[in-house]
């Protein structure tokens, strides 16, 4: 038998990137996970046999650790992204330059396909720079590496995931949540663990090569929808307050100087579009076979530790 391939994956150790690691790692393949701080990311080695996961330090900001990150890799992965901004983490230097270093590293290396996880809504003339850092990465990557594969899921949800985690503990302390914009933000949310899988079955068929996918759950809601979700599953009671978009940004103008800040203005101009499967020429989960689940059917699995009285709390009348 032949050796199976080397899979490096940049930022790993996320919350896309675990369950990434766990999916890739069942196809028998090796892994190396290019982090910063791979004493941090020691929790992923049991995803994998014995000696199968490599831990790797690397920075995307640095040529040298990535170039070494990827030598001898057949695939690399790039996931890492920032939800806001602070010191030398910033939008341009990791989600565009960043990518478009791992992927001149990869092509010198002779890695044979590579992967980088974007967003929709990615717009080199998008308001939020956040978004448009998305796109000029994308764009950085195909200059170097024409073949890569571009995945755009709109908001991932998951047992670590950012989003609903958050309004939830945010409700479990709050009679009131805002709804910013008036909550009216479409959304199409994907399950971490369908994301994933797409991974997997776009590097096992070389048709895949040089597509562009936007991935999203089975339904589209707006952001009241989530909010109200959050709150059924939760079994709380609470005001959904709408917020102006200006009255939002002014509130996020201070929120954003804490050290990790509930709401910035990029995110404020962010949800002024909404983040749903539409683009022209993309695949989807269709295209690679892939029912995805809801979010209706998965968060109440975890969400419940947000209830009143956790995971014994009695379903309203």
């Amino acid at each position: 038998m032949g050796q199976k391939p080397l899979i490096c994956v940049f930022g790993g150790s996320g919350f896309v990137g675990r369950h990434m690691v766990k999916a890739l790692a069942r196809t028998g393949a090796r892994i190396r996970v290019a982090v910063r701080r791979p004493n941090e990311a020691m929790f992923l080695l049991p995803a994998g046999n014995v000696g199968q996961i490599q831990l790797f330090a690397a920075n995307v900001r640095d040529d040298a650790s990535v170039a070494e990150a990827v030598k001898g890799a057949d695939v690399v992965i790039n996931l890492v992204g920032l939800l806001h901004q602070s010191g030398r983490q910033k939008f341009g230097a990791v989600q565009a330059e960043g990518a478009g270093r791992i992927a001149k590293a990869a092509k010198a290396a002779g890695v044979k396909r590579f992967i980088q996880m974007s967003a929709i809504g990615a717009d080199k003339n998008a308001r939020s720079s956040y978004a448009r850092s998305k796109a000029e990465g994308e764009a950085a990557v195909r200059d170097a590496f024409p073949d890569a594969t571009i995945m755009r899921p709109s908001i991932i949800f998951g047992p670590e995931d950012n989003f609903f985690n958050r309004f939830a503990w945010m409700a479990s302390l709050s009679p009131i949540l805002p709804l910013i914009g008036g909550g009216k933000t479409k959304f199409q949310p994907a399950y971490v663990s369908d994301i994933a899988e797409a991974a997997v079955r776009i590097l096992d068929n070389p048709h895949w090569a040089g597509k562009t996918f936007e991935l999203g759950g089975p339904e589209v809601m707006s952001f009241k929808d989530l909010l109200k979700l959050i709150c059924e599953i939760t079994h709380r009671q609470r005001i959904l307050m709408p917020i102006p978009f200006v009255l939002a940004s002014l509130q996020a103008m201070f929120l954003q100087l804490l050290p990790n800040p509930m709401l910035t203005m990029d995110q404020v101009r962010l949800l002024k579009t909404d983040n749903v499967v539409g683009s022209e020429g993309v695949c989807t989960f269709k295209d690679l076979s892939i029912a995805p689940a809801s979010a209706e059917v998965i968060v109440p699995s975890y969400l419940w530790a947000f209830r009143p009285h956790g995971q014994f709390d009695v379903e309203p009348a």
